[in-house]
């Protein structure tokens, strides 16, 4: 198990180095255009206030696909609850390791009272859920957002959005499930299996969330730079495929850096290579505010009980 693992991570590393290899690459080809390309940035406060607001919902959205799961597992919940756990766990990304974030959902879904094995199935279920459903919709956004992909390479990717989301479905499968199982910790309670009901729903609704952040990219660049123009295909591929390459780069905190590069590397053809450095790293000051200012309440909050309890 241990060489298996060591290989695995050796292929993600080999894999995230590639990406960032040809996205320096393509800025060296496209040199003399980055000097040369201007860039006029003009900020519109209403696209910008669509796309945070367009963020936050698709948070909302997410939160409350998971809650499914956790409730479907007859167990209770409550959204404010729900909405604590995400956030801050969200923020373990951050740590290498994406270990850390499934760690940190099973913890404080514990803590908030849910069953051991509950808490351990949804803490599972989550990223898969996200990752599947990316899959899912890429399948479908990639063929019109790359414009490049031939027939072959198109029913390839239906294919795999389809694989993507039965394997998600089979967690709510016994036999899956216990194989699932025997790759985590022998110390992790058993996993119970989703109802597929609640998986089908769940995924839905997360394919539905990445179709709010491909919009809330396009916003985001209406909002910045009214020289580069995105469409919601486009802006939706690139979002989604630099998020798979960020979450197989297990070593860089928040994919930073793999999905920086996945941003030069799919927008320098569209946008030329100075606006796609530009949008890469306006979406990474997006994403940060976001995700810090979702779980900044929660964070204060935590802090000030423990003091109103030493008052009393």
């Amino acid at each position: 198990m241990a060489k298996r693992w060591t290989w695995w991570k050796t292929l993600q590393f080999v894999l995230a180095l590639l990406v960032i290899g040809l996205a320096g690459r393509s800025l060296v080809r496209n040199w003399d255009a980055f000097q040369t390309q201007p860039i006029h940035w003009t900020p519109s406060p209403g696209w910008l206030l669509a796309s945070l607001a367009l963020v936050w919902l698709t948070y909302a959205v997410l939160i409350e696909a998971w809650r499914w799961t956790v409730l479907s597992l007859h167990q209770r919940l409550r959204y404010v609850d729900a909405a604590r756990i995400c956030m801050i766990s969200n923020l373990a990304k951050y740590i290498p390791g994406k270990v850390w974030s499934i760690a940190s959902v099973a913890t404080l879904a514990a803590r908030a009272g849910v069953d051991a094995s509950a808490a351990v199935a949804s803490a599972v279920v989550l990223p898969a859920l996200s990752f599947a459903s990316a899959i899912v919709l890429l399948s479908v956004t990639a063929p019109r957002g790359l414009g490049t992909i031939t027939p072959a390479l198109a029913i390839a990717a239906v294919a795999l959005g389809v694989t993507a989301a039965l394997a998600v479905a089979a967690l709510s499968w016994p036999p899956a499930l216990r194989l699932v199982q025997r790759l985590l910790p022998r110390s992790v309670p058993p996993l119970r299996p989703i109802p597929p009901g609640v998986m089908v729903a769940a995924v839905a609704a997360n394919v539905a969330a990445w179709a709010g952040y491909g919009a809330a990219f396009v916003c985001l660049v209406r909002g910045l730079l009214p020289d580069a123009q995105l469409s919601w295909y486009q802006a939706t591929t690139v979002f989604l495929s630099s998020y798979l390459v960020g979450s197989v780069a297990v070593f860089a905190p928040a994919g930073i850096g793999p999905r920086e590069s996945t941003f030069v590397l799919l927008l320098t053809a569209p946008l030329g290579p100075k606006l796609a450095v530009a949008v890469a790293l306006a979406h990474r000051v997006l994403m940060t505010v976001t995700e810090l200012g979702g779980a900044l309440p929660f964070l204060l909050a935590s802090r000030r009980r423990p003091s109103e309890g030493e008052s009393a």
